[in-house]
């Protein structure tokens, strides 16, 4: 009878080890060069001087008539600040009536306009209809004129429909934006064709595709659009001014422009104007400025 015997030793030296290192990556944050520093401090600049004259208007607002027309200015008036120029405003012309008006002017505008732009736009981006091309380039030719050169015929059209003084004589003139065509156009052009090919094939119609595919993946186009569409709405001063005679149909820039025609030059009285017209598109901006950007960011590149 044998015996055999294991040595240690060989075992030791028949099992190869292996050693697994493992590198542990350290996240830095980004890298402050001298590049990157410098276009920080342009951008701060850039940003300070667009607040400046904002903050100067707000502080202007805030000052007596006395301290706003004295010879040495500062940012904190001798007289401390007031809003007596904000009572005196909007006490002296009819406040509410204007800013009824352009709010309600400018959202039957902006709805008008982004209903028939998009579907204008969705027309020249996926119908083949006789005389396309040459319908989509005399909208693409009338980008290119001006707007003022249309006042005299569009007041003569209104005229002779009876629509001055009205709210459909204000609203009307506004409601065609070639340029808004042309944008969503070319978004349009973008959305890949299959995913409607896709739907047509299970059934869809074309209106069912248009609002149930198109629509919802044309959402951030669609906001900064109409965004765009209501602030120029909103600041649009000479149609209006030519159009209404009547002080409870002025929009509130005209309205605003009265005020200060008829009670001369007070300083703090116009920045007080001025903020009161700027604060809705403040507002505005403020609530959807994200859309905005996702909206211009993706025009032309994309359809997500």
């Amino acid at each position: 009878m044998s015996t055999a015997t294991i040595d240690p030793q060989s075992l030791q030296t028949s099992t190869p080890t292996t050693t697994v290192r493992v590198r542990t990556t350290k996240h830095h944050g980004p890298k402050w060069g001298p590049a990157r520093i410098g276009a920080l401090v342009v951008l701060i600049v850039l940003a300070i001087s667009w607040l400046l004259p904002i903050l100067w208007a707000i502080d202007t607002s805030l000052k007596s008539e006395t301290d706003a027309a004295a010879a040495q200015q500062s940012w904190i008036p001798a007289g401390g600040f007031t809003i007596d120029a904000y009572v005196k405003v909007l006490t002296q012309g009819q406040i509410p009536v204007w800013i009824w008006n352009s709010l309600f002017t400018s959202v039957v505008v902006t709805l008008v306009t982004v209903i028939l732009s998009t579907l204008a736009a969705y027309a020249f981006s996926r119908l083949d209809f006789s005389g396309r091309k040459w319908l989509y380039a005399a909208i693409i030719g009338s980008i290119m004129v001006p707007p003022q050169v249309l006042i005299i015929p569009l007041f003569y059209e209104m005229l002779a429909m009876n629509l001055v003084d009205t709210y459909l004589g204000i609203i009307l003139p506004q409601v065609i934006a070639p340029a808004m065509v042309f944008i969503l156009k070319q978004f349009f052009d973008q959305i890949p064709v299959e995913l409607e090919e896709a739907a047509r094939v299970d059934g869809a119609g074309r209106l069912r595709v248009f609002f149930t595919i198109v629509l919802p993946l044309s959402r951030p186009i669609l906001a900064a659009v109409a965004i765009f569409v209501f602030i120029g709405a909103w600041n649009n001063f000479l149609w209006p001014f030519l159009v209404t005679n009547q002080a409870n149909l002025m929009t509130l820039p005209v309205g605003l422009q009265t005020v200060k025609s008829a009670f001369g030059i007070q300083y703090a009285q116009n920045m007080a104007t001025a903020m009161l017209a700027a604060a809705p598109l403040i507002i505005v901006f403020l609530f959807f400025q994200r859309q905005i950007i996702k909206g211009i960011a993706t025009t032309g590149f994309g359809g997500q």
